[in-house]
């Protein structure tokens, strides 16, 4: 298992941005996420930002203080565009370069303070977009525990199929309907078959779901017709970020054979606007265990997880506003299939993978067939 920690990775460092230093603060110093955002007062256009505290550093108006001037001429433009692409696309060792480099405007002494402070933006004052352009994505079945739970609202009788533990189970999403978390979603219509009834009928959906999922970006790629090696696969990850995949079951239950999910997964899916790079995750990396799955397919099991045991990945979800809520805990070591899994898998029979994919993770299940609670709140 490769651990490389570094300097940014200090848990005693700390940062001169005053919100980046209170205790539990989602943006401290050694994460940095990555985003794209825009002002909502002037029109300037979309810019990459790191996020710092309450604010968000706006790399471009660095490179314009001459805060960057050490980086390569390909660097510099990737870092003057308006997504991630060409920063992805250049690999992980450009985001390790721009991390550091941020990571010293940024820390508690920094000689260039008067300067960086100047590219501060407070992050109520812009909009987060969806951080690249995202050419296509595939919807992976990562968690056994989570392809029971569904399998069980379709197929009482025979939940999880044989190839399940075999092979990693996935579908291509819809990538034109994704959006950044926030965005208003429209209840979706279409086909509903209920129970015994002898025709389907039109109409909105009735049991709206949502998944809270595990997102990964790609960077690089792969010619048409190769594939990409076990050894090579974590090198192609860039990074992570959390996903609401939404979901209209009763139409789902009644489009998805032989063929399944279209229209039930395709009308919006939710993403966070900041990516969490792989190198902010280093110090949470423990062994991967194979908890399912016949000895016979090694290959796919790589033994690599970006989730530390003792640290659950948390969501709140208020499914009735001011009156309900619910706190659902999922761990990235309780997956069947972990990230170099999928990654080899998409590229296997040859397909090209490139830096405008990304894959999701299923980590834990949030639609439960007999959920009165999460009814009523898709019904409202």
């Amino acid at each position: 298992m490769t651990r490389i920690l570094d300097h940014t990775h200090d848990p005693a460092a700390q940062s001169w941005v005053d919100s980046a230093r209170r205790p539990g603060a989602d943006f401290p110093i050694q994460n940095l996420p990555l985003g794209v955002f825009r002002r909502r007062a002037r029109p300037d256009g979309a810019r990459l930002c790191v996020a710092i505290g309450d604010e968000v550093v706006d790399l471009n108006r660095a490179a314009g203080q001459g805060l960057l001037a050490s980086f390569q001429p390909e660097l510099q433009a990737a870092i003057a565009a308006r997504t991630l692409n060409p920063l992805m696309a250049l690999g992980r060792g450009a985001a390790t370069e721009l991390r550091h480099r941020v990571f010293a405007l940024l820390r508690d002494g920094a000689s260039d303070r008067q300067a960086t402070s100047e590219c501060l933006v407070p992050v109520e004052t812009v909009e987060l977009l969806v951080p690249a352009d995202i050419g296509d994505y595939t919807d992976f079945y990562a968690s056994i525990f989570h392809a029971t739970n569904v399998g069980s609202m379709f197929r009482p009788e025979n939940p999880l199929l044989p190839n399940y533990k075999y092979v990693p189970i996935g579908y291509h999403g819809r990538a034109s309907s994704i959006v950044p978390s926030g965005t208003a979603v429209r209840r979706p219509m279409g086909q509903i078959k209920e129970g015994q009834a002898p025709d389907p009928v039109f109409g909105p959906s009735r049991s709206l779901d949502y998944e809270c999922e595990i997102a990964a970006y790609l960077c690089g790629a792969n010619p048409l017709g190769t594939e990409v090696p076990m050894a090579q696969a974590e090198s192609r990850l860039f990074g992570i970020c959390l996903l609401n995949d939404w979901s209209a079951r009763d139409i789902q239950s009644w489009e998805y054979q032989p063929l399944g999910p279209f229209l039930a997964k395709n009308f919006a899916t939710s993403v966070s606007p900041w990516v969490v790079t792989m190198d902010a995750l280093a110090p949470f990396r423990v062994p991967f265990t194979r908890r399912e799955g016949p000895a016979a397919l090694e290959r796919y099991c790589t033994g690599l997880l970006t989730e530390h045991p003792n640290k659950n990945c948390d969501t709140l979800a208020g499914l009735v506003p001011g009156t309900s809520e619910q706190r659902l805990q999922g761990l990235l070591t309780a997956m069947t299939w972990d990230e170099d899994d999928l990654n080899r898998q998409s590229t296997i029979l040859q397909c090209r993978v490139g830096d405008r994919d990304r894959r999701e993770r299923r980590t834990w299940d949030e639609s439960f067939a007999d959920d009165r609670q999460a009814r009523a709140a898709a019904e409202a």
